[in-house]
């Protein structure tokens, strides 16, 4: 282990060196190796609570005029486990995970989950290593391009979910959405999708992939308002 070049990637002089070797060891490695330090899922569980407090001080300070259920949106998308990964992704965490041979020959160092967990039991050990500010700190230093494109656009546009829960206001009743045509090449295809509720057509959408296709299925609908 190149403690160095750990300590650059991260920013961070562990005192204590056994934390970090701990926060870096997967449960696979403990597994394997009968003398190897305890795995990192206990930082991981402290880890998890300091993230959780930082960001939510950070957005709450942030937007003093966001509802609680605004806040609780944007601060899933700072902490879900693609966010964790990318923060990881940011300090070459996956250089550094000490894995089982098994976990290694199946490509666990780049593995999202491995990283998310691998993430916040750093945070936790360096927490453990000097305080709440300085892990405050760390965590703001991965986070912040994330953050920027949160504040940036804090609204996440989410047109099938706006749309569910206007139907669900009305109804029960589910709303499904069908392929109509589909075109093009593999490299460049063309979907066509409709949304249907209650037998009704609400509305058409087109795109490059199904995904943007119902995105846009469900704007025409909100455009039409045909249950009204």
């Amino acid at each position: 282990m190149n403690l160095e070049q750990i300590y650059k990637s991260i920013n961070y002089i562990f005192s204590d060196e056994n934390l970090l070797k701990e926060a870096l060891t997967h449960p696979s490695l403990a597994y394997e190796k009968i003398d190897a330090l305890p795995d990192n899922q206990r930082l991981e569980f402290l880890g998890d609570a300091v993230l959780q407090l930082v960001l939510t001080n950070d957005l709450f300070v942030r937007f003093p005029q966001f509802s609680e259920g605004l806040l609780t949106k944007l601060r899933s998308r700072l902490v879900s486990t693609k966010a964790l990964e990318e923060y990881a992704i940011f300090i070459n965490l996956g250089n550094y995970i000490l894995l089982g041979k098994g976990e290694e020959k199946s490509g666990g160092r780049s593995r999202t989950g491995i990283l998310a967990d691998a993430f916040e039991a750093l945070i936790g050990a360096i927490y453990l290593d000097s305080n709440f500010d300085t892990a405050k700190d760390f965590i703001l230093f991965c986070c912040k391009d994330k953050m920027s494109r949160v504040v940036s656009d804090p609204i996440e546009k989410n047109p099938k979910g706006e749309l569910q829960e206007i139907l669900q206001s009305l109804s029960q009743d589910a709303l499904h959405y069908r392929v109509i045509t589909q075109s093009g090449p593999d490299h460049d295809r063309s979907f066509t999708t409709e949304v249907l509720w209650k037998n009704l057509v609400l509305g058409q959408g087109s795109g490059k992939s199904k995904k943007e296709s119902e995105s846009n299925a469900a704007i025409s609908a909100m455009e039409n308002k045909l249950w009204l």
